[in-house]
Formats: structure tokens, C-alpha cells, sequence
């Protein structure tokens, strides 16, 4: 049984991978095809996912109107061998359907596709509870920072110079919300349900700020005497602003 409980109004890191770390996004269909359940499958009463594409061009998926959204997304980034998606559930266990459907629904296309039985991805699915500012922000940027590992696997350890340079070309790709930040047209994502500075975030520099400070702080603790206590900032929801 899964100890971390979801709530509303709380955020939540999701985040899963291939089993044995394997490749699960093999080409541009199967990054589309997960992108589009993001979207249709984040409803009450979405269709059955096999069915939903017979005959529609990929721009119809996201035309499909919905009734109730089980979460609301606020990043999320497909990786060649995992995911991450960083969320809030807007109706009771909307985490837990949303991720049962996503998952089951994305593995029986996968399998289909590339003639395959058994597990495509590790488990259900891991989550981390995102209960401060700091720490929210910095997924945040986290997530979509995470494709710079595509153009240097130590990316992290990187100086802030060489991090403008793979942030840029992190925030270029095609797989993450980024670009729904960027241009200000959000489809699978919902800036609405997060703190405000989610929408605000525009440009490289919030970015890489939001990743150094938190980073910086957590060295900064990890440098202090064990007896020493860390002042805790709770998460101001967007909802009561």
C-alpha cells in the first residue's frame, strides 16, 4: 500500500521508468501517442483509449472536450527511458485514476505496437510530495531542465555559463511543457491550479534561478550541525490567492 496519501490542493512529483531502464519512447509516435493521453485521458469520463484515435488526425485530439479533469498538470517531461510529470488532484484519488489509466492504456499501446507481453515501466508509479515553495519551484524547473542530460549527462554539476547554454537547449525540446510556458498556450498543462509564478515563468534565467537556489540551500543544510533545525515554507496554493 502506497504511504503517501494525495490531497487536494497539494502538489505532487510523478515519475516513472522502463523496467531494467529500458527505452520506452522508441520514436515520435510513441512521444505523441503519451502526450495525447496526457489530454484525453485526464477526464472522468474519457473514452476507451484504443478507440480514440481511429480516424482522428493528431490536432483533433486536443480538440476533444472534456468533462471533468481528474488532475490538473502543471510540467511534465517525456525522457527516452522515463517520465515526470508534476501534478495536483482536483477530485478525490484523481492521482491514482489518472496514473492507473495513463499507464495501463500507454503499456497496452506500447506492447501492441512493438510486439511485446509483460511490464513496460517499473511498478506503478513513484511520487514525491511537494510541500514547500522552494522545493516546488525548483521541480518545477527541475523537469524542464531535464532534457540538458541529453546534451551532457552531468549536466547538474555544471557552472551557471555552461547551464545557460544546455538550459536553452533543454527548454527547445519538443517533449516537455515548456513550451506551453513559453508561448503562453496551454493545452495539457493548467497553470491556474498552481502557485502564480508558475505562469510567470517565461525565460531561461527564472529557471536555472529557481534550480541554483534551492540547490545552493540543500548544500548549505547539508553543511550544518545535525542538531541544527531547517524552518520549513509551506506551499501557497494558487486556489486561495
Amino acid at each position: 500500500m502506497r504511504r503517501l496519501q494525495f490531497a487536494e490542493e497539494e502538489f505532487y512529483h510523478i515519475y516513472n521508468r522502463g523496467v531494467d531502464k529500458r527505452v520506452i519512447f522508441s520514436g515520435q509516435a510513441d512521444y505523441d501517442r503519451f502526450e495525447a493521453y496526457l489530454y484525453i485521458l485526464n477526464d472522468t469520463e474519457s473514452p476507451r483509449a484504443a478507440n480514440f484515435f481511429n480516424g482522428r488526425r493528431n490536432e483533433e485530439l486536443y480538440s476533444s472536450a472534456r468533462t471533468q479533469q481528474l488532475v490538473a498538470i502543471g510540467a511534465y517531461c517525456l525522457m527516452p527511458n522515463h517520465f515526470h510529470i508534476l501534478l495536483t488532484p482536483l477530485i478525490e484519488n484523481g492521482v491514482s485514476k489518472f496514473m492507473q489509466k495513463l499507464q495501463t492504456a500507454y503499456t497496452m499501446y506500447f506492447n501492441e505496437k512493438y510486439v511485446r507481453n509483460g511490464s513496460l515501466l517499473q511498478g506503478t508509479f513513484k511520487a514525491e510530495h511537494a510541500d514547500r515553495d522552494e522545493y516546488l519551484k525548483y521541480l518545477y524547473a527541475y523537469i524542464h531542465l531535464n532534457p540538458a542530460k541529453l546534451f551532457n549527462a552531468e549536466w547538474k554539476q555544471k557552472e551557471k555559463h555552461e547551464l545557460q547554454y544546455l538550459g536553452s537547449s533543454a527548454l527547445d525540446y519538443r517533449y516537455s511543457s515548456a513550451g506551453e510556458y513559453l508561448t503562453g498556450k496551454y493545452v495539457i498543462t493548467s497553470p491556474k491550479h498552481f502557485p502564480q509564478y508558475f505562469a510567470r515563468t517565461k525565460d531561461l534565467d527564472a529557471y536555472i534561478k529557481y534550480w541554483q537556489k534551492y540547490k545552493d540551500e540543500e548544500r548549505k543544510e547539508s553543511s550544518e550541525p545535525t542538531n541544527s533545525t531547517t524552518k520549513k515554507v509551506r506551499v501557497s496554493s494558487s486556489r486561495s490567492q
